[in-house]
């Protein structure tokens, strides 16, 4: 097993940001040179206030175990830092495993980004704003992800939820973020280009209310591009794996949310050589 942790500002023009790897080595040897993963990035939650821990390493754990290589990215929040840092990390990030692919055994063609709440802002906002980044981080980027995940994520002030969008930008004016939210409103900037988003939420989730992802994926549906969506009844805000091991309660049916695991990896499957 290869487990290491890369500072990115050691080789990107950020201010901080860190990338847990943990990959599987090739088990196979001599006749195997070529054996390949995918990669997925997991990007937790936090309201852009701090870096969950259950949504880190807990989700990695279960990719690793179904076939990927799993990456866990902690990026600098409020007040450390505000847009666009979070997604220049992430962009960093994803183009470090590209150009790293070989060392951690995975196929540079096969980069997954699962994100929660508002790391599921994060990832969507590179899905629909990957093309612009290399030019906001004043370096060349290869960081269109191949597909993503959103879990329960932040996606417009329209909803009731505004605390991650006022937390990303705190240092900018009211002119500037009236101005900055047309780009991180992320549903009214969809395009053709968006790569393949598998999106779950529930309908009892009162902190990121569920019209967050049903915004996004009827933009996603008007703009052609493929999409999963999954909306459980029951479960609140912040339920990470979906296991008692990460949850402090989980009432009733709302077990069965879990359920997104497989159901995510059977959608990455379609985006992928190797058997994940």
């Amino acid at each position: 097993m290869k487990v290491e942790i890369v500072e990115l500002k050691e080789h990107y023009p950020v201010q901080g940001g860190s990338l847990n790897c943990i990959a599987m080595e090739n088990p196979w040897g001599a006749g195997h040179e070529n054996w390949r993963r995918p990669a997925v990035i997991v990007v937790p939650g936090g309201g852009y206030s701090h870096v969950s821990k259950r949504e880190g390493e807990p989700i990695a754990m279960e990719f690793l175990a179904k076939g990927s290589q799993a990456f866990v990215l902690s990026y600098l929040c409020v007040p450390e830092a505000h847009y666009p840092e979070q997604l220049i990390e992430l962009a960093s990030a994803i183009d470090y495993v590209k150009k790293h692919a070989d060392e951690y055994f995975v196929n540079p063609n096969e980069i997954f980004v699962v994100g929660f709440s508002a790391g599921g802002h994060l990832t969507a906002n590179l899905a629909v704003g990957y093309e612009g980044v290399s030019e906001l981080a004043g370096v060349e980027l290869d960081c269109k992800p191949t597909a993503v995940v959103l879990s329960y994520p932040v996606i417009s002030q329209k909803t009731a939820y505004k605390g991650s969008h006022e937390n990303l930008l705190h240092q900018y004016s009211e002119e500037e973020k009236e101005v900055l939210l047309k780009t991180l409103t992320l549903d009214e900037v969809v395009s053709e280009l968006t790569p393949p988003c598998f999106i779950w939420t529930t309908v009892q989730d009162r902190t990121v209310p569920c019209e967050n992802s049903l915004l996004f994926a009827t933009a996603l549906a008007r703009k052609g591009v493929p999409f999963e969506l999954h909306v459980y009844p029951e479960g609140g805000h912040g339920k990470s794996t979906g296991s008692f091991e990460v949850n402090d309660e989980m009432p009733g049916k709302s077990a069965r949310l879990s359920q997104w695991i497989e159901n995510s990896i059977a959608f990455l499957r379609a985006y992928c050589e190797e058997k994940f």
